[in-house]
């Protein structure tokens, strides 16, 4: 795959695991909006550095269950 191909890619599948967990994660919502950028935000892979990160604490006050993308029942 081309270097361009393979951005291109990267971008899409970025997009899509942001979007995703912003509608369906409370704790990835609350973060971005905290930090001020939604998943229209993401434009290019450089964008990815607005994205917060996930620390030890955070892990530890949410997981597992506060980190699911899906209701329990699909689970």
């Amino acid at each position: 795959m081309s270097r361009p191909r393979l951005a291109e890619l990267q971008l899409k599948r970025l997009r899509e695991v942001v979007a995703r967990v912003y509608a369906r994660v409370p704790y990835y919502r609350r973060k971005m909006e905290e930090a001020g950028i939604k998943p229209e935000d993401i434009r290019s892979l450089d964008d990815l550095v607005h994205l917060p990160f996930t620390t030890k604490e955070d892990l530890r006050e949410n997981y597992p269950f506060g980190l699911f993308a899906a209701p329990m029942e699909e689970v």
